[in-house]
Order: structure tokens, then C-alpha cells, then sequence
């Protein structure tokens, strides 16, 4: 009977130093990489074995610069991985070489544990368990050995973990340890803490191996007075979704198809996938999911800056850079699709604004819907300055091949930021801006190029000459363009925006 863990899936708010920690540190696999099946927008990595087994298998949900989570009652709060026994003296100076927060090594069920946190404050323990794996890897963790559960039912969570081959075992002090015929789950009874918060560092779900689609099927009957249960086919397995008592989520995932369905075992890992309902949209998606590199493969190094930001470079770059600054309730991925339709060839940086309303992201704050914040205003071009300085030395950026475009709050700010910092921004696209500078200084802008994108069904349009003339009475090369469109980007912002970039731009 097929039984014990199948995978565990956490998040992390930077991919890189996920990569870097997962596969650098631990030697593990990248098995998979693809855009998530619920949200097609981020980006889902697998880590396992060299073949991605069953019971191996570590995946992230990628949320860029997401907020650390809270540890508490009715999650995952440990994961522990097996490595031989005698090995654990030469992981804690690996640690220790790579600076990486560790306690140990102590005894816990009679077996000795270094405790290790990920770079997004996951505790991964390393137990000294002889496992077994279908293909290891030299010097790296064999395979899950078990996870570690917070609750305040300990009993009815040990009890539900009956369903998935799990029986009682050892209990030392306030934890349970629940045994399978391959691994463990330790129940640990918290009664008194705070609920967890989802977030970075924080595991998302524990999925237990099923046999087939017939165990899902059986499974999800014997559930039936456990609450709503749900099942979706995630292409390399099927799975069955359902909380536990203590509103843990745990899963219930076949082993096949597996890791190979889509990739030779020897390719696995290098190709992003979609899912197939999102075929429409891979293009976009391409642009939109963030990019990483392997231990060993050429990378761009990550500077800390004032602004949270992201790149996606083209296979063969053509020097060109264009800083996309996003609208309301967006985030530095959101202009990315439209503007690699724009400029095939350049690098796009996209930068995320630091204000915030209603729990969306903005560029700066407004008194109320029609009062903009000026102070606020200047504050925050004074900051993006300082962004893009750091930005424009510290990534080698060629600054007579920069175009900045920005779409609504973010081209109201970008020509806030024009007319406040002359000289950093010397050619931008404005779709569907507006002049939100109640003083606008009077600085010499002859040196700039702007185009102006408005649409004629916008019901923004009338505001647009308040900004349009003060631009062209300080000196500013103007092309104003109106598109038949509403507020909304579409195929006529890039017919546009690509020939006035090919004008403005000299060829390489």
C-alpha cells in the first residue's frame, strides 16, 4: 500500500535565494518549474530526488517580496529531511561556512536533528535517518523524513491522520508522533497560540501519497463528514484537497503521471511549463513570472534598493531598457506583457510603488479621490530618484537606450517625477496620464522626449491637457496621440508605443 508523505509546499518571497538555499545549499533537484495551476501568475518550483519521486518532493509557491507569515495553530510548522547519520557533523559546518541560522545538533524520538532556516525563515531539519530514495543524490538529503503539525485539537489532528496510513507512536511531552510505513508526523498541541498567517516562510499545505485516481475517489468518500473536500488534476498528479480539524490544508496526490510526463528524466527542471488552460495567455505569462538562475549559470546580481523591482531579459537583449512603472492595484510585473509586444529585444524593469490604498499598491497617497497628497508626491520622486541612480550603477544599465513608460497612477507619478528630478528621465511613454502637481516647478525640459497616449473614450481625457502643456511650455519634445480606447491598454497602445520607440530610439 502506497503511504507517507508526497510532497510539502511552502512560499517564498525570492526566488533566487530559494534556488540558491534548495539546490545550492542542499543539492536537491530542480525537478519542475511551471506557472502555478490555481494562479497562473506565480511561479511554482519543485525540488526532489534526481527523478522528482514521491515522498522527495519540496515545492514553493514564488510571491515576490511578499511579507514573512506567522507560525501558528493549523499549520505545518516543520519539515524534516533525512540525511545519513554519520553527515550531520559536516552539515553544520556547510551551515556554518554559508552563514546560515542553525541550533543544534540535538536529540529528538532518539534521533539526532540540526535545525536549519531557509532564507525565508522555514525551519528545514535535518534528521540523521537512514532513508531510501528512488535516485539519490550524492551528498544531498535522501527524502522527506516527516513534518512537524501545530494544533490545538492534537487529538482529532492525530486522529485524521488515521485516514492516510498514519498510527500512533512514540509521545514525548506535548507531541504526538504519528507513524507511516515510510515516515512520521509530529503533532504537537499549541493550545493558546495565535492562528497562522499565510505568507512567506510559512508552509502552504502537507499532500500524502495516494495509489491512483481510485484512491482519490475512496478517499473523498470517507471525508464525507470532514467538510467540503476538493479535487483538481495538477498534470503530474491528482489531488484531493481538505482540512483537517484544526483547519490544517492537507492534500491527497497520486504518484503518477510523476515529474517525467512532460520532461526526459536528464531535462527535467529546465523548461518552464503553463498550465494547459492558460495556453491563451503564455506569452504574457512568460514575461510576467519571475526569472532565476541555477548554482553555476551566468546571473545578474540583486541590488538592495528603496523600490521593490524585477527584471525579465530576453534571450538576445538588445541594450534597450524600458522601467515600466504600473497603475493602481497593480505590481512590477503587470506592464511587462505589453511591453515585451512593444520591444521584443529590451530588458524590462519593473518597478513596484511603495504606497499603498485599500491593500493595493500605488505610487503615492491621495487625500481623497480627487486630492493628491503633494508632499507624499514629492517624497516619493525624491525616493525613486534615489532608486533609480542605485538601479542605473549598480546593474549597468546604458542610459542612452532607457525608456521609462508608465500606465495611469504610475504615468501620473512618472510625470510628477519629469517635472520634479530633471535630467533622470530623458525619453517616457505617459498611457493615460494626468498632472497631479499642484505647483509645477519651472525647470528646463529640452532635453526630454514624451509620448502622450490617451484615449478618447477614457473619462480621465479632459484632464489630459493639464499636463500635456506644462511638458511642452518647459521645453519637452510633446507627441500626443489619441487611440480610439477607453482607460484600458490595448492593441493600439503598442502599435504606437513600438513606432515612436523606433523613432526616438537610434539602432544598434
Amino acid at each position: 500500500m502506497t503511504s507517507g508523505i508526497h510532497h510539502l509546499t511552502g512560499i517564498t518571497a525570492s526566488v533566487q535565494a530559494n534556488v540558491d538555499f534548495y539546490v545550492g545549499f542542499l543539492g536537491l533537484r530542480l525537478v519542475k518549474q511551471t506557472g502555478g495551476f490555481a494562479d497562473a501568475e506565480q511561479l511554482h518550483l519543485i525540488y526532489g530526488d534526481g527523478l522528482g519521486s514521491p515522498g522527495s518532493l519540496l515545492t514553493f509557491l514564488v510571491w515576490e517580496a511578499a511579507g514573512r507569515g506567522g507560525t501558528g495553530i493549523g499549520q505545518v510548522a516543520e519539515v524534516a529531511l533525512a540525511v545519513p547519520p554519520g553527515s550531520l557533523g559536516d552539515w553544520l559546518t556547510r551551515a556554518l561556512a554559508a552563514s546560515i541560522p542553525l541550533e543544534g545538533p540535538t536529540r529528538e524520538f532518539g534521533e539526532s536533528v540540526l535545525r536549519l532556516k531557509d532564507p525565508d525563515g522555514l525551519i528545514v531539519k535535518l534528521v540523521g535517518v537512514e532513508m531510501l530514495t528512488p535516485a539519490p543524490i550524492a551528498g544531498s538529503p535522501a527524502r522527506i523524513r516527516g513534518i512537524t503539525l501545530l494544533t490545538d485539537t492534537a487529538a482529532d489532528t492525530a486522529g485524521f491522520l488515521t485516514h492516510f496510513g498514519y498510527r500512533n507512536g512514540q509521545r514525548v511531552g506535548q507531541t504526538q508522533r504519528m507513524v507511516s510505513d515510510t515516515d512520521i508526523v509530529d503533532v504537537r498541541e499549541v493550545s493558546g497560540f495565535v492562528r497562522s498567517v499565510p505568507g512567506a516562510g510559512v508552509p502552504d499545505h502537507v499532500a500524502f501519497r495516494a495509489l491512483d485516481a481510485n484512491a482519490i475517489r475512496s478517499m473523498r468518500l470517507s471525508l464525507k463528514q470532514h467538510g467540503s473536500t476538493e479535487v483538481h488534476d495538477r498534470k503530474y498528479f491528482l489531488s484531493l484537497y481538505v482540512r483537517d480539524p484544526a483547519g490544517i490544508l492537507m492534500e491527497y496526490a497520486t504518484d503518477g503521471p510523476g515529474m517525467t510526463v512532460d520532461e526526459a528524466p536528464d531535462e527535467l527542471g529546465r523548461t518552464l511549463f503553463l498550465p494547459p488552460h492558460e495556453a491563451g495567455r503564455a506569452q504574457n505569462l512568460r514575461a510576467m513570472l519571475p526569472q532565476f538562475a541555477l548554482p553555476g549559470e551566468e546571473r545578474f546580481p540583486v541590488r538592495d534598493l528603496p523600490f521593490v523591482h524585477r527584471f525579465n531579459r530576453p534571450e538576445d537583449p538588445d541594450g534597450t531598457t524600458l522601467v515600466l512603472l504600473h497603475g493602481t492595484g497593480g505590481s512590477e510585473a503587470d506592464l511587462m506583457p505589453i511591453a515585451r509586444r512593444v520591444a521584443p529585444r529590451a530588458t524590462l524593469l519593473g518597478v513596484r510603488g511603495r504606497a499603498t490604498e485599500e491593500g493595493t499598491n500605488r505610487w503615492f497617497r491621495r487625500l481623497d479621490a480627487k486630492t493628491f497628497d503633494q508632499a507624499d508626491i514629492r517624497s516619493e520622486a525624491e525616493a525613486f530618484s534615489a532608486f533609480f541612480e542605485g538601479a542605473l550603477t549598480g546593474y549597468g544599465l546604458d542610459a542612452e537606450r532607457l525608456v521609462f513608460l508608465g500606465y495611469s497612477n504610475g504615468a501620473n507619478f512618472l510625470a510628477a517625477v519629469i517635472q520634479l528630478h530633471p535630467g533622470l528621465v530623458r525619453r517616457a511613454v505617459l498611457l493615460r496620464g494626468l498632472q497631479t502637481l499642484e505647483s509645477p516647478p519651472d525647470v528646463d525640459l529640452s532635453d526630454i522626449d514624451v509620448l502622450v497616449l490617451g484615449g478618447r473614450e477614457d473619462p480621465y481625457a479632459r484632464f489630459a491637457p493639464q499636463l500635456e502643456g506644462p511638458l511642452i511650455r518647459r521645453g519637452a519634445r510633446v507627441d500626443v496621440r489619441d487611440i480610439p480606447a477607453g482607460h484600458e491598454l490595448g492593441d493600439e497602445d503598442v502599435v504606437e508605443t513600438t513606432r515612436w520607440l523606433r523613432d526616438i530610439l537610434s539602432p544598434v
